[in-house]
């Protein structure tokens, strides 16, 4: 059963366009495209305050959504989402729909677990996240929310690369050339120490003497 819900609406001949879709996104709607499977595509429009509260949650990105279009659950996935360049909010959607028993591509969220405990922040280490999400294929009803990434063993100067994940049985990594295998998903660096010149330390010991 799909986790997330939205109210949609077909949208007529004349709530098409750039004008349309403005008048639309007053009414507190949203533009939207359904496409894929057997069917043609389908110009809807979602609630803005459902879609909203839907993009706050992390999950919504790579779960199975269930569109009610008069009366009828269309289950798909998001595939496109754009924003208003200046103030975020949404403008129109891109929807999938899928066809249980196809497995289909997804983009899962990345999770980084045990940071704090890691070998290498422990050696005063600096953990970066390079990947915010993985591509995998996989049946629609093993999709998980999010693939985690322990990097509990991690030393300084080590990393993790996409070759390196270790996924379920029932997904697949999707590469597209030999150089995918070696992005890089989180690295452990060394801590930045700035170099102290004599004259600046001359500086700060006159700056802290004129303070007293």
């Amino acid at each position: 059963m799909s986790q997330f819900t939205l109210t949609g609406v077909v949208r007529a001949d004349d709530q098409q366009g750039k004008g349309a879709s403005r008048r639309l996104r007053k009414e507190n709607l949203i533009p939207a495209i359904i496409y894929g499977g057997n069917d043609e595509p389908v110009s809807i429009c979602v609630k803005n305050n459902e879609l909203v509260k839907a993009l706050s949650n992390e999950a919504f990105f790579s779960s199975v959504i269930a569109i009610n279009l008069d009366g009828n659950d269309q289950e798909v996935i998001i595939k496109a989402l754009q924003r208003h360049p200046a103030k975020g909010f949404p403008l129109h959607v891109d929807f999938q729909r899928i066809v249980r028993g196809q497995t289909m591509n997804f983009h899962v969220p990345v999770h980084v677990v045990n940071e704090d405990t890691s070998a290498g922040k422990k050696a005063g280490g600096i953990l970066t996240t390079l990947v915010n999400d993985i591509e995998v294929n996989c049946l629609p009803r093993n999709l998980p929310e999010a693939i985690e990434i322990d990097v509990a063993k991690l030393e300084i100067g080590e990393s993790i690369h996409l070759s390196d994940v270790k996924l379920p049985a029932e997904l697949t990594l999707v590469t597209h050339d030999e150089a995918d295998l070696n992005r890089t998903i989180v690295t452990m660096q060394a801590p930045t120490v700035a170099e102290t010149t004599e004259e600046d330390a001359e500086a700060a010991s006159e700056e802290a003497a004129s303070e007293e």
